[in-house]
C-alpha cells in the first residue's frame, strides 16, 4: 500500500485526503497550524489519522508522495526536506485529475481569475452541464472526484497550484494577464512568476485551446517563445491589433468593435457591450475570455448573453457596498497586487478616496501613478507598516495637510472615519488594497467582511 501524506489540513489538504484514501493510500495529514472544525469532522468522520501545530518528520519523511498545500512554500524545512531526499510532490489539483475523466477548463492570470471562472461557471451551469467549481476560489476538486464527480470541472487556479503540477492537462485553458506579484514567493524574479503561471499550458494537445488577452505583452511573449501545441484563442480591444513579438498583426476571435462585444469563436455572437452585467474595460475582457471557452464547449450563443447580461458579480471585487452621506462605498478587498488596483481606478467614474495598504509583497506601486493623480484627492493607508506607502506618495505630491493629501492609519475603524471625514458628495470610497490581507486580517475576505460591515454602521 502507498503512503500518501498530506501537509496542510484546509480545503485541497483535506480533499486529497479523502481521495486518497478511496484510492486505497495509506493516508495521513499534518498541519503546522490549528484545523478548523470543519475540517476536523471531516477527517474524523473518515478516520483519516492526522496532526495539527506541528509537523512529525518521522511520519512524513517516508512518504511515497506528498501532496502540498499551494499557501506552503518550498523553502519550508519540511518541503526542503522532502525535495533533497526526492520525494514526489503534488498539488491537490495534479493529484486529483488522475481519477477523473472530466473536461477540464482551467483560468489563471494575474488579476480577474475569480470572476472570469465564477462567470463561466455561470454559463455551464445555466445550460445544464453536470459541472463542478474547483480551486482556488475555494472548492476542493479532490473531494468532488471523490465523492461526486462531474462530466466537467471550472478551475481556477493560483500559481502556486500551478507550481507543483506536472501531468496535468487543461482542456481549456485561459490566460488573462501576468503583472508582477508574489514576488517575495519568487525570489523577486518576475520570470519565476511568469514560468509559473505559464505552465497552465504544460502537457495541451492541437485539440485543446489556449484563451489568451493579445494585449498583454508579457503573454505574447512568451506564448511566441514556448510555442504551445494547443490551438490559439486570443481576445482583445479590437478584431486585429498589433503584435508585440511580431509584424504579424494578431487577428481576435473576440473583441470590442463599435462598442459591441464580438465572439467568433464558434457561431459569431454580437452584445452591445453596455448590456454587460459587469463593468469596467478588465470585465469586458473577462467576459470575452468566458464567451470563447463557452462557445468551444457548444454552449448556446442565447444561453451566454443570458449569463453576460445577468452575472451578479463576486464578492469583494468591486462590490457595491452602500450610499452614505453622498457617498458611495465600494469593497474591492480582492485587489491584493497593483495591477487589480489599477482596474478598479480605471472602473471608477466619481472623484476617489482611495484605501490602499496591508502586506506587501514587493509591490511597485509607480503602476497605479496616473491614475492615483488623476482620480484620487486623498489617500488613506490601512496597515501595520505604511512607511513605503508614505515615502511612494509622498513622492508624488501627497501630504498630510496638502490639497492632494494622505492619510496614515493602522486599523480598519480609523481607516474608515478617515474616509468618512474625508469624502465630498459624489465621491467614492474604494478599498483597494494593493497588498495581502494578513497583516492586520485573517483573509482578503475578511477584510472586506470587516469593512462591510464598518461602512454599514456609520
Amino acid at each position: 500500500m502507498k503512503r500518501m501524506v498530506i501537509l496542510g489540513a484546509g480545503e485541497s489538504g483535506v480533499g486529497a485526503a479523502i481521495l486518497a484514501q478511496a484510492q486505497g493510500y495509506e493516508v495521513f495529514v499534518s498541519d503546522m497550524g490549528a484545523v478548523k472544525p470543519q475540517y476536523i469532522a471531516l477527517l474524523e468522520q473518515h478516520n483519516i489519522p492526522y496532526e495539527s501545530g506541528q509537523h512529525t518528520a518521522g511520519r512524513i519523511m517516508n512518504a511515497d508522495e506528498v501532496v502540498k498545500s499551494p499557501g506552503i512554500p518550498d523553502s519550508a524545512p519540511m518541503v526542503s526536506a522532502l525535495i533533497k531526499q526526492g520525494t514526489p510532490i503534488l498539488s491537490e489539483i495534479e493529484f486529483a485529475a488522475r481519477y477523473t475523466r472530466a473536461k477540464m477548463v482551467c483560468i489563471t492570470g494575474s488579476n480577474g481569475k475569480t470572476t472570469t471562472t465564477s462567470l463561466i461557471y455561470d454559463i455551464l451551469c445555466r445550460a445544464g452541464l453536470d459541472v463542478g467549481l474547483a480551486g482556488n476560489i475555494g472548492h476542493s476538486l479532490a473531494l468532488q472526484v471523490a465523492e461526486h464527480d462531474r462530466q466537467y470541472y471550472v478551475i481556477e487556479l493560483s500559481s502556486f497550484q500551478l507550481d507543483n503540477m506536472y501531468d496535468f492537462r487543461a482542456n481549456i485553458a485561459i490566460l488573462l494577464n501576468i503583472t508582477p506579484d508574489h514576488l517575495d514567493r519568487y525570489n523577486f524574479e518576475f520570470q519565476n512568476y511568469i514560468n509559473a503561471k505559464m505552465r497552465i499550458t504544460r502537457n495541451q494537445r492541437k485539440e485543446d485551446a489556449l484563451i489568451y488577452w493579445s494585449g498583454d505583452a508579457v503573454l505574447n511573449r512568451e506564448i511566441a517563445k514556448l510555442q504551445p501545441a494547443a490551438t490559439l484563442y486570443p481576445f482583445g480591444d479590437g478584431s486585429a491589433q498589433s503584435s508585440a513579438v511580431s509584424t504579424q498583426p494578431v487577428h481576435n476571435v473576440a473583441y470590442i468593435e463599435h462598442e459591441t462585444m464580438v465572439v467568433n469563436a464558434q457561431d459569431k455572437m454580437e452584445l452591445p457591450a453596455d448590456r454587460l452585467s459587469l463593468k469596467g474595460k478588465h470585465n469586458r475582457y473577462n467576459s470575452m475570455a468566458a464567451a470563447i471557452a463557452a462557445q468551444l464547449l457548444q454552449i448556446p450563443n442565447d444561453v451566454i448573453r443570458e449569463s453576460l447580461t445577468q452575472f451578479a458579480g463576486v464578492e469583494h471585487r468591486l462590490q457595491y457596498v452602500s450610499t452614505v452621506r453622498g457617498v458611495r462605498w465600494i469593497n474591492d478587498s480582492k485587489a491584493t497586487n497593483v495591477n487589480s488596483c489599477w482596474y478598479a481606478l480605471e472602473a471608477m467614474t466619481t472623484p476617489t478616496v482611495l484605501i490602499l495598504g496591508g502586506k506587501d509583497k514587493g509591490n511597485d506601486y509607480s503602476e497605479i501613478d496616473e491614475l492615483v493623480k488623476q482620480k484620487c484627492h486623498t489617500l488613506v493607508f490601512m496597515g501595520l507598516h505604511n512607511e513605503k506607502l508614505v515615502e511612494h506618495f509622498s513622492a508624488l505630491g501627497y501630504s498630510p495637510d496638502g490639497p492632494k493629501r494622505y492619510i496614515d492609519t493602522h486599523t480598519l475603524a480609523d481607516a474608515v472615519r478617515a474616509c468618512y471625514d474625508a469624502a465630498r458628495d459624489g465621491d467614492t470610497v474604494l478599498l483597494s488594497p494593493c497588498c495581502a490581507s494578513f497583516d492586520l486580517f485573517k483573509s482578503y475576505e475578511d477584510r472586506g467582511e470587516q469593512f462591510m460591515q464598518a461602512v454599514r454602521n456609520l
